[in-house]
């Protein structure tokens, strides 16, 4: 918190505020990674949009995809075709995203479809960023391709895949109702 209790808001787009009281481990770890230090979406480049059908993956495992059947690079978790318009399938992501902890927008491109989000991990802040993308004719039905990457390290403990599953699990009980 700043100054008695006022608190620290994210930049335009983000839903809710966050202190900068954050524990000492990220103020370390950003000698070394200088986006730990960083709240929110802050610390790092505003992603550009991103040519979906050029994913190029790195060899290490700290990657998640979801994305249609026949998708290159093949991805970890087949989403299915939703019988909707795209408008309302980019919505519903979106409120999904809204809704995650220590998630932040990054950037988003409405008439492409496209948002970017910052995921920040609990102990030491490490970001990580997230790519939905959504396409389909206007009636429908629509394709959605979910991906999230680790901005550090090597490997990622499996967390980019729980984050998709978790994102995909919210999107399906919310279209579903």
């Amino acid at each position: 918190m700043l100054d008695g209790g006022v608190f620290l808001r994210l930049p335009a787009g983000a839903n809710r505020p966050m202190s900068i009281d954050m524990n000492p481990l990220p103020w370390l770890a950003s000698l070394i990674f200088p986006a730990c230090g960083a709240i929110g979406a802050l610390g790092l480049p505003t992603p550009p949009p991103m040519d979906i059908a050029a994913i190029v993956r790195p060899a290490s495992p700290n990657t998640a995809l979801a994305a249609p059947a026949g998708f290159a690079p093949p991805p970890d978790i087949v989403t299915p075709a939703f019988p909707m318009p795209p408008d309302r399938l980019f919505a519903a992501i979106k409120a999904v995203a809204a809704a995650q902890p220590r998630t932040f927008p990054a950037a988003k491109f409405d008439d492409r479809r496209q948002a970017h989000w910052v995921v920040r991990s609990a102990l030491m802040n490490y970001p990580d960023l997230v790519t939905v993308s959504v396409s389909g004719p206007d009636a429908g039905p629509s394709t959605l391709v979910l991906y999230s990457r680790s901005v550090y390290g090597r490997s990622d403990l499996g967390a980019n895949l729980a984050r998709i599953e978790s994102w995909l699990a919210a999107l399906t009980a919310k279209t579903e109702r």
